[in-house]
């Protein structure tokens, strides 16, 4: 393994935009980097030989993470592969449907929370075990600047967002004693390449809300992780770290 005290980590929905730029930056401070895909096989490996390019070390974890059988799959290949899995960062999410309230079946808000709390839950109880062997472990939830703003027609993701900050929250104080730190970093809209369809004019009416007056780059939201995974962070747990240019305080 490769720098960063020999440690690991894997990141969930990895092969693109916000998950490849975390990927990108936990591996650049020496961390082998787990990268968890489902379908674009090609964008993880492109991903993983900028990794490799770059000197880093990453390799690909193909698994759907709201499975509980592939999950538990994922977790002994990762350890096969590196030894140990010392960060966990969940960025995996599905489809987010505009819903009104009327509209919103009871299976919208179990989609997102699939992804947000089922996803997470399932990795983090097959990780603890070695980290708290160690005393050391970093989990960082990728979370929404929505659980502040509360978006009219996405209740389902609010929702779901709301609850994966209440883990965070309980997982800080019950896993704090064991070294682990638990952390949500809070991403505003930061444009992708899912987002090469969205006008120009949009863009820039968004980024003239914003304090700082520009949008932000997934790189943003990865240096914020690549903080919260290292020992600089190591007296930060049960947080909100907001990367959204200033739309939201506190």
């Amino acid at each position: 393994m490769t720098g960063g005290d020999g440690r690991a980590a894997l990141v969930t929905g990895a092969s693109r935009g916000l998950g490849a730029a975390i990927s990108a930056a936990l591996a650049r401070d020496g961390v082998a980097v787990g990268i968890n895909y489902l379908r674009d096989r090609d964008a993880a490996e492109a991903l993983r030989g900028r990794i490799a390019a770059a000197g880093g070390r990453a390799e690909l974890f193909r698994a759907d993470v709201t499975d509980e059988a592939g999950v538990e799959d994922l977790h002994e290949r990762v350890l096969d592969a590196f030894g140990r899995l010392d960060v966990l960062v969940f960025n995996a999410t599905g489809p987010q449907p505009d819903l009104p309230v009327e509209e919103v079946t009871w299976q919208d808000v179990l989609d997102q929370l699939d992804f947000f709390v089922k996803g997470p839950l399932l990795l983090t109880r097959l990780a603890v075990a070695g980290m708290k062997r160690r005393r050391f472990g970093r989990i960082v939830h990728i979370g929404s600047d929505v659980v502040q703003l509360g978006p009219p027609s996405s209740s389902a993701y609010v929702a779901a967002k709301s609850a994966q900050l209440g883990l965070t929250r309980g997982w800080a104080r019950e896993l704090g004693p064991h070294g682990i730190t638990v952390n949500f970093v809070a991403p505003g809209w930061i444009p992708t390449d899912r987002h090469d369809g969205v006008p120009a004019e949009v863009r820039r009416e968004y980024a003239d809300r914003l304090p700082l007056g520009h949008l932000g780059v997934p790189d943003d939201v990865g240096e914020a992780v690549a903080f919260l995974a290292s020992e600089r962070a190591a007296f930060i747990t049960g947080q909100t770290l907001a990367v959204n240019g200033g739309a939201t305080f506190g």
